[in-house]
């Protein structure tokens, strides 16, 4: 009976050290006496002789790898920064991953590659730009040259993303200093545009005025303004209050007695 028992114990053990899990995100990659297998293993319980052989995994989903290191500028200058690479291993090139490169990737080739390709970039553009809105335009440039020279690697680069970036104390503030300027360069046109509209309105305004007053003064003759006169007088004729209206043949004269036995006239004269 401890025989069976011993067994079974036994059979267990070599049963539990002869297979491996395979996750979600990675893949399996099986080397038998120091040489790796040409097909990788996906996720899954996946069986091997433990006295022969052992699974390496590799990670196949997207890694981030953060890098802090200076920048170097066109003017020379060097720039503090901080950048994550995106990237992830191309699940049917791990096997070749693992046979020229190693396990160690990310130092042995990721981290070089990165390296260069930051230098030979950054050092095209003014360090004003990795400030601006020409950081988008760095790190695609960047992206592009490792995708470039990690080619048939089995490294697939994803994004390059500048997190920060620190500039030395005198360029940030003349940085700082010429945005300024430029806001109240951009102000001071605004406020120009609006007093041009201002005036440019009040010239119209003006020269409608102009125009109805010619109008006007073009209509108003002598005749007109008798016409007008009349109508006038006739108007005021028809108040009840006492009215005295004087003509001379020509243009009336109106005269309304006051209380006190003074007279206040109204008349229009040619």
């Amino acid at each position: 009976m401890k025989i069976v028992k011993l067994l079974g114990l036994l059979f267990l053990t070599f049963a539990v050290t002869n297979c491996a899990v395979v996750r979600q995100g990675e893949v399996g990659v099986k080397r038998t006496f120091g040489r790796y297998a040409d097909q990788p293993y996906t996720e899954g319980l996946r069986f091997f002789n433990p006295f022969t052989s052992t699974m390496v995994k590799v990670p196949v989903q997207t890694e981030n790898l953060e890098v802090g290191l200076n920048l170097p500028s066109k003017e020379g200058l060097n720039i503090n920064a901080e950048i994550s690479i995106l990237y992830n291993v191309i699940a049917e090139e791990a096997p070749d991953l693992l046979r020229n490169v190693g396990k160690s990737y990310e130092r042995n080739i990721i981290l070089p590659v990165f390296r260069s390709a930051v230098a030979d970039v950054t050092a095209r553009f003014f360090a004003k730009d990795m400030h601006t809105g020409e950081r988008g335009t760095i790190e695609v440039a960047i992206k592009d040259q490792m995708i470039k020279l990690l080619d048939g690697k089995g490294i697939h680069i994803e994004a390059v993303l500048i997190k920060s970036i620190q500039l030395p104390q005198n360029l940030a503030r003349a940085i700082e200093e010429k945005l300024q300027a430029e806001q109240q360069a951009l102000r001071m046109e605004f406020v120009l545009k609006e007093a041009q509209r201002e005036a440019e309105r009040k010239r119209i305004e003006a020269e409608g005025v102009r125009d109805a007053q010619n109008i006007i003064s073009q209509g108003l003759n002598a005749e007109v303004l008798q016409f007008k006169s009349i109508e006038a007088f006739i108007e005021l004729a028809k108040s009840p209050n006492t009215k005295i209206i004087i003509s001379d043949g020509d243009m009336p004269m109106l005269v309304t007695p006051k209380t006190d036995g003074t007279n206040v006239n109204f008349s229009t004269n040619r």
